[in-house]
């Protein structure tokens, strides 16, 4: 039995005041995962009232998802640099007046330069509020305390477009910012007075400005890549083929920068871990799974099935709450003995039966058809979540836990925007295959296409349109049915590759060590 358990000198809160900390971590790290998404069904409303067109409105989305992933690397060296209490408190009132000015904005690049001053703020705060949470808890607990955060990770990116769509469409676009301000300075209030700063921190005397700029470089490359490459044509384009050499330049520059030097801005010397390897491809999976799949359903549901944003938005909440219910099993289930290996499993292959059952819609499915793959994917994503967590940082402490923790939201958020942007490219390559196939049936030698067309026609010219508007609108109608055809079969293959890929996680989870005896090991943080 490993004796590497907290000195009996640790405090952990109890009481009213544990949970008062917990609920103010969890808060912050909630409200800058909504934040992330909720922007998302907001951007034509936005678009209209700052005079932005629709590809530079993107980067009020870009903005956020740069410096997030740029600063949660950071976050470990900040929290111990300033202490974790003025930093984690520093971040919620930059967070909050962000938030404040982003509302304000009159124009694209105001609103774009806020959003990214957001993201320091809301970046600073994921990370450091799951080493809060775990803080709070004794190591025998550790996996409730994984499960805790694990439900803030969850129900963030799913309520997000929901609050979106209701905020916009009941009172205007600067409402989706405006309503973090009274949380934001409540949590100020409760983090100064209830965060601590962490056992054993010790502030380092040197500051690896190098390493530093290497990690904004390349990170924040890679993030500008993986949001603009779609609309941009990729490396058809100039300007991503350059940011891709600077990113490849600077990751090169930043691991060697970090491997050669004793005080790294980030410990990357923490791979040498092997569980830890392990523990962030299945993260990177993770974020492609949370993120891609949160992405892709809106579309396809409002697209072929011709749901509205906010019906689209709250028929995701049911399934989120089922995995925020499902949470506190799992936690119990590690908590027991039970294998996380075997736990992971089992989330990968209730996550596989989501997308499949997905993979055959039709025109006909409602929204009862879908209830049930959504408790699936729920309960999938939390059986996933924490034992990946508890796994991959197993035997680490203190300031080594916080560096981990920080990289594995890193490596989580990367895989999100990997995610959306492959499933971006598949559906614009499917689209154009299955488009191509489906068109060669409309014409004059297919019976069927040319009495739909003729029964078209007929009703137009009944409603008082002249043969020749009436052919014009029967043409746009074809159109528009083979526009939600194609699209629904895009998706559905869409849908396919996806759980496809989910069962490439399990020989990556059947390779993680583990053995029932570290069980105390895993929970020493």
């Amino acid at each position: 039995m490993s004796q590497a358990i907290p000195v009996p000198e640790t405090v952990y809160p109890t009481g009213a005041t544990k949970w008062i900390l917990i609920i103010t971590a969890i808060s912050c790290a909630v409200l800058e995962l909504i934040d992330a998404t909720i922007v998302n069904v907001s951007l034509r409303e936005i678009s209209g009232s700052i005079g932005a067109t629709t590809t530079e409105i993107a980067w009020v989305v870009t903005a956020y998802a740069i410096s997030n992933v740029i600063i949660i690397p950071l976050t470990s060296m900040l929290s111990d640099f300033f202490g974790r209490k003025t930093y984690f408190t520093a971040s919620v009132i930059i967070f909050t007046f962000a938030s404040l000015m982003c509302g304000f904005s009159t124009n694209l690049w105001m609103l774009v330069f806020w959003r990214f001053v957001q993201g320091l703020g809301g970046g600073g705060l994921l990370s450091t509020a799951q080493t809060i949470i775990i803080g709070a808890f004794p190591p025998n607990k550790i996996s409730t305390a994984n499960a805790i955060f694990g439900m803030g990770m969850i129900i963030g990116p799913t309520f997000g477009p929901t609050l979106g769509g209701l905020i916009t469409d009941n009172l205007s676009w600067n409402w989706i910012f405006f309503v973090n301000i009274p949380i934001g300075v409540i949590a100020a209030i409760l983090s100064w007075t209830y965060v601590t700063d962490r056992p054993g921190a010790v502030k380092p005397t040197k500051i690896d400005y190098w390493g530093i700029i290497f990690l904004v470089l390349s990170v924040g490359s890679i993030q500008y890549v993986l949001e603009e490459g779609t609309a941009n044509d990729w490396f058809q384009s100039p300007e991503i083929l350059a940011v891709s050499i600077l990113a490849f330049l600077a990751l090169v520059a930043f691991i060697l920068r970090e491997l050669s030097i004793d005080y790294p801005a980030v410990n990357i010397r923490l791979y040498r871990s092997y569980n830890l390897v392990m523990g962030s491809i299945m993260n990177f999976m993770l974020g492609l799974m949370l993120f891609g799949s949160v992405f892709i359903f809106p579309l396809f549901v409002q697209i072929s099935l011709g749901w509205t944003a906010t019906q689209t938005g709250l028929f995701m909440i049911p399934g989120a709450l089922f995995a925020a219910f499902s949470m506190p099993l799992v936690g119990k289930m590690l908590n027991n003995g039970v294998n996380p290996k075997k736990i992971i499993i089992s989330g990968i292959v209730m996550t596989f039966f989501f997308l499949m059952i997905l993979s055959f819609s039709s025109p006909d499915s409602s929204e009862w058809d879908f209830y049930f793959p959504f408790a699936l994917r729920g309960m999938g994503l939390a059986f996933m979540m924490s034992p990946i967590l508890t796994l991959a940082v197993s035997g680490l402490q203190g300031k080594d836990m916080a560096q981990a923790v920080g990289l594995a939201n890193m490596i989580r958020q990367l895989g999100g925007s990997v995610g959306i942007a492959l499933i971006n490219v598949f559906l614009t390559n499917k689209n154009a295959e299955v488009r191509g196939s489906m068109i060669s049936y409309i014409s004059d030698s297919n019976s069927i296409a040319r009495e739909r067309i003729a029964t078209f026609t007929q009703n137009y010219v009944g409603r008082g349109y002249s043969l020749e508007e009436a052919q014009v609108l029967a043409n746009k109608a074809m159109e528009g049915m083979l526009f939600k055809q194609q699209a629904l079969v895009s998706y559905d293959q869409g849908f396919f590759a996806v759980g496809a890929l989910v069962l490439t996680c399990i020989p990556v989870v059947l390779l993680i060590r583990y053995k029932k005896s570290n069980k105390a090991v895993v929970a020493d943080h």
